[in-house]
């Protein structure tokens, strides 16, 4: 492995390349040392891991904790008000994606049967009619309109929001706290007063749910005696933030994408069929979730390197989505490739529980965008789009759209 990789100080995020690519320092890094020593703002002598091959290892490797209270999480971008932290960060009751077996196992189990295959193509024809519905809604305005808030943001949260029974009146309250709580530097007061708006309503309604559970998933877990309120309230913030701030960027972000491919795009329109396989694509090519942080339990040997104990290690999913070692051409979108090694749900004990939820609600969403607005573009130059590189789910604040004709 060369050693001449320059060593980065400082994660790189600015998207130089484009706002579909990885930093070009980045590309550059996993290039020459796709397992590199990282040096972060608080001085922390820590690892970037870029290559698809090293990335897969080590999220299958329980040896890369996610736990966050073994030692310092040591943040690997500026956080202007946020004081370093000087101890860990005690572990929250139910946030099982911050744990390790068996806690991790005794919880993620409780989930298994909410999520699978069977249950969400039973789901499928559902999402289908919310989708429409919001579609119908969309129609009726004149364009142009932010496509993120009359479309890629109601959706998901409508979709959510019923999976778990909360009231859908409760969205726009929820998604202005964890918008607040997604910004990277946002102040920790404000990003925390975000968290306990958030936690403090979500105790309230599953203990509603423990006293007069209904038909959904959160009352499916209140009915668990062996979940405290604490661990039902910590599990509730995970599904509800990542089952509507993933998708929705996958879906606004997406449609960027497609527009800026026209040639792609054209394509989709003409082949319908091929759907699922851009659906793939997009989540490869887009890897809106990036940034993934380990922590090493003891000195492990990943890509020709020694991490050594104590260390954190971040994790760039874009990054190895784009690894030419792995994708040919990965740099760019092609609606016929077969992108299903892509690793933008994970991999491992913590691969994502909802991705088979997240790909119904993306081919439809799609589909039914494609289909309902034939001549949807963008209203605005693509360079005035604002990206969300403030935050750490990766997408735009807003789309503006236009359109000259519907239909059904």
């Amino acid at each position: 492995m060369s050693e001449t990789a320059a060593i980065p100080h400082g994660l790189p995020m600015e998207r130089d390349a484009g706002p579909f690519d990885p930093p070009r320092q980045i590309t550059r890094l996993r290039e020459a040392r796709p397992v590199s020593p990282l040096v972060f703002p608080d001085g922390h002598q820590g690892w970037l891991v870029t290559g698809y091959d090293a990335v897969r290892q080590l999220l299958a490797d329980t040896r890369f904790s996610s736990r966050q209270d073994l030692g310092i999480v040591h943040v690997p971008y500026e956080t202007p008000g946020m004081p370093a932290a000087t101890e860990p960060s005690p572990q929250v009751p139910g946030l099982f994606v911050a744990m390790d077996p068996p806690d991790h196992t005794r919880l993620r189990r409780k989930l298994t049967g909410a999520f699978t295959v069977r249950r969400m193509k039973q789901l499928e024809e559902h999402i289908v009619d919310i989708t429409e519905r919001q579609l119908d809604e969309m129609a009726r305005l004149a364009p142009p309109v932010d496509l993120v808030k009359e479309f890629a943001l109601p959706v998901p949260s409508l979709v959510i929001c019923e999976l778990l029974g909360v009231p859908y009146e409760d969205r726009e309250n929820f998604q202005v706290n964890s918008a607040k709580f997604l910004v990277k530097d946002q102040q920790l007061d404000e990003k925390m007063a975000a968290y306990g708006a958030m936690t403090t309503y979500l105790a309230e309604l599953v203990m509603r749910k423990r006293a007069e559970p209904g038909e959904d998933i959160l009352s499916d877990l209140a009915r668990h005696d062996d979940l405290t309120i604490e661990e039902l309230t910590g599990i509730a913030f995970l599904l509800l933030l990542a089952g509507h701030e993933t998708t929705a960027n996958m879906l606004a972000l997406g449609t960027f994408a497609l527009l800026e491919h026209p040639e792609q795009l054209a394509e989709l329109r003409a082949a319908p069929d091929l759907l699922p396989d851009a659906v793939e694509e997009l989540m490869r090519y887009l890897s809106v979730a990036d940034i993934f942080y380990r922590y090493a339990t003891e000195d492990i040997e990943l890509g020709g390197e020694t991490i050594g104990k104590g260390s954190t290690v971040v994790v760039s999913l874009l990054a190895a989505n784009h690894d030419p070692q792995r994708f040919d051409h990965p740099d760019t979108l092609d609606i016929r490739r077969k992108a299903r090694g892509h690793l933008s749900f994970g991999h491992g004990i913590h691969q994502c529980l909802g991705q088979q939820l997240a790909r119904i609600e993306m081919r439809a969403g799609f589909d039914g965008l494609l289909r309902r607005f034939p001549t949807l573009q963008l209203a605005v130059p693509a360079d005035e789009v604002k990206l969300r590189t403030d935050m750490n789910i990766y997408g735009v604040h807003e789309l503006p759209v236009t359109w000259t004709e519907t239909t059904r």
